[in-house]
């Protein structure tokens, strides 16, 4: 993923011989690829800036790692957006993180603009309990001002949603999913930990408890991904032999998943392939990326 040039002395080569060069590790091409795919895009179609929602999350974290190595710190943009369930060290993170790489960032609650939402739905919600709705509310009115500021500004946006997330569909149309360019949606939630510390190798730059905590939405009070999801460890192994793999319930049963779990994984990913059909373009970093990588039957009911 970057230019060289190599000289070979051709007697060697027709006797087999090789180069002494040890190849890289995969989370180092994996970051290298990604880099390289960043500043493409966005040279190669003359954008030079780029915006993202820091959430003090890994994710958004990684992302603006590899956007600031790929276009420069003072290129790339962070906003922070905290909702009244947002936890004080998630933005004291963001925050951290920002500084850090020396980037712009902002600080944008978005606790006005939910109320609103809500206060104008009330009426229309029958009193119905605070459920997904009221979360993924949250998730488009982010979408909303990180959009705005895209449009006013002629930044693009980045995508931070990884390939676990694209897989079982954890993401809001229109909110977080939104993006001219999905950065991490080829890369498992576990690949994303080991390149967070790939990234402080030389250095801290993502903030120690980004990487510690446990991964959140934060759109409720204490809420985790594992309410909803299985440890992403069993996940995503699970996840690369149904995509990369090409293995069907049976097949993965036969290796030693749980049934039960297998069955509705599979369902997960298979009913959420219409978002899959309109989230931003992905950079493809494996053997079977979302988009043109893997395209599947929206109502597909081949594993009924």
């Amino acid at each position: 993923f970057e230019e060289c040039l190599r000289m070979y002395d051709l007697d060697e080569v027709l006797k087999g011989g090789r180069s002494n060069e040890q190849p890289k590790h995969k989370i180092a091409l994996i970051h290298d690829a990604l880099v390289l795919g960043i500043r493409d895009y966005f040279h190669k179609l003359g954008f030079k800036k780029a915006i993202l929602g820091l959430s003090g999350g890994i994710d958004s974290a990684v992302t603006a790692v590899l956007a600031a190595r790929a276009l420069g710190a003072e290129n790339v943009r962070g906003i922070l957006m905290p909702s009244q369930f947002s936890s004080e060290h998630s933005v004291n993170d963001a925050r951290q993180l920002a500084q850090n790489l020396g980037m712009p960032h902002d600080l944008v609650p978005i606790q006005p603009m939910y109320a609103a939402f809500e206060s104008t739905l009330q009426p229309l919600f029958l009193d119905r309990p605070f459920d997904v709705t009221e979360e993924n509310i949250q998730a488009r009115v982010r979408g909303v001002i990180v959009m705005a500021l895209s449009n006013k500004f002629g930044n693009i946006l980045l995508n931070t949603t990884n390939k676990s997330e694209m897989a079982v569909g954890y993401g809001t149309l229109y909110g977080d999913l939104c993006g001219g360019l999905a950065v991490l949606a080829d890369v498992y939630k576990t690949e994303i930990y080991e390149l967070a510390r790939y990234l402080n190798k030389d250095g801290e730059v993502i903030p120690k408890s980004t990487m510690e905590k446990p991964p959140s939405a934060e759109l409720r009070p204490g809420q985790k991904d594992s309410d909803s999801l299985p440890p992403y460890e069993v996940l995503d192994k699970l996840l690369f032999q149904y995509i990369e793999g090409r293995q069907g319930p049976r097949e993965l049963v036969a290796m030693g998943f749980d049934e039960a779990l297998v069955k509705r994984v599979l369902r997960m990913v298979n009913i959420n392939e219409f978002k899959r059909e309109q989230a931003a373009p992905v950079l493809r970093v494996s053997t079977k990326g979302f988009g043109m990588g893997r395209r599947m039957p929206i109502v597909g009911k081949y594993l009924s």
